[in-house]
Formats: structure tokens, C-alpha cells, sequence
């Protein structure tokens, strides 16, 4: 497994996309904890990370590369409207798909929770110009990643590379279902 940091992925930016819109799975920062990722066009990679998550049929999120793709891929009203006002930040939209191949299907259905967070790593999800999953980067229902020695040797053995920036503390993301508005602390 390869472990970048801030400065070596700068350099390597045009590599690291290609890696991703291969199909890698990778470990990446947010703004709030460490999750793992991979293009959420592709279907075989999101099953990877469902195996590695030991998640089998839980909708996953996505980092979305503009607020652009929501307006296209995602259904909006005034609800949507007022959170999607929000973003960038530490915030899950859960928001209705228009389009049915805006994501592999074993990603979620009829919804989706989109991010954009409020962190570097965002500008290399929008010159991608795809969705990535983001899920935490933990077996499903294990402790959260927030330092390198929190992943779990399982995991680690499936990812491709690591984009590593230190240990986070803070907490995961608020997941906010905008048509009941209902947010839910994680």
C-alpha cells in the first residue's frame, strides 16, 4: 500500500485520478474523519468496498465533484435547495436520484447521500469531475479511522494506496434527509 501525503499528492494529481477512475480503492481525508473511496461508476470496485466494509447492502455515500452534479443527477426542491446552500461542510444530503446511472447501482437506489466537504481533497474530486464513494474507512459497526494505526489490517490489505494527513478528531458526518429534515448524529 502507498501512503501519500499533502505534498507528494500534488505532484502526483494526475496519476492519482487516473488511479481512481481505474477503479482503486483508497483511503482518503475529509473534513471530518478518514473514509475509503473508489469511482462510484464502477461497479466491481463498490462491491470491493462493500466485502472490505463488511457492508453488504447499505446505501453508501458519495463525494460529489460540484454542487452542478447534484442539480443534474438529484432531484430538488426548496428543502434541497436551503442544504445545498450548506455545502461545503460536514454534511450528508440524503436527496432523491433523477438519473439512474449517475452511480453503479450497488451504490444505492432511489437515494443518495451526497458530500461535498469542506476540504482540499475536494478539488481533486471536482477536477476528476466524477463521484467517489465515501464511506468511513472501518469494518460497519468498528471504531472509526482517525489515525493510520485505526485501520484495519483487512482493510488495509485491499486498498491501493492511502492519502494520509495525520489523526483527526472530530467526528463523522451529519447525515440530513432534506425532504423530512431530519438529521441524524452520528
Amino acid at each position: 500500500m502507498e501512503i501519500l501525503n499533502k505534498i507528494e499528492l500534488k505532484l502526483q494529481v494526475n496519476q492519482i485520478i487516473e488511479k481512481i477512475k481505474e477503479g482503486a480503492i483508497f483511503i482518503h481525508p475529509t473534513d471530518t474523519i478518514y473514509g475509503i473511496g473508489c469511482n462510484a461508476l464502477n461497479q466491481k470496485s463498490v462491491e470491493k468496498i462493500r466485502q472490505l466494509k463488511e457492508r453488504p447492502t447499505q446505501p453508501l455515500s458519495i463525494w460529489i465533484p460540484s454542487i452542478d452534479w447534484i442539480k443534474y443527477n438529484c432531484k430538488i426542491d426548496k428543502k434541497a435547495e436551503k442544504w445545498i446552500e450548506e455545502l461545503p461542510g460536514p454534511y450528508t444530503l440524503i436527496l432523491k436520484l433523477k438519473h439512474e446511472n449517475a452511480i453503479a447501482k450497488n451504490v444505492s437506489q432511489k437515494t443518495i447521500g451526497v458530500r461535498i466537504p469542506d476540504h482540499w481533497f475536494s478539488e481533486i474530486i471536482k477536477e476528476a469531475n466524477i463521484p467517489i464513494i465515501t464511506t468511513s474507512a472501518n469494518k460497519a459497526g468498528k471504531p472509526f479511522m482517525e489515525d493510520k494505526e485505526d485501520l484495519d489490517q483487512e482493510i488495509e490489505k485491499g486498498i491501493d494506496f492511502m492519502i494520509y494527513e495525520g489523526k483527526k478528531q472530530a467526528r463523522p458526518s451529519k447525515i440530513i434527509n432534506v425532504e423530512t429534515e431530519n438529521i441524524k448524529k452520528r
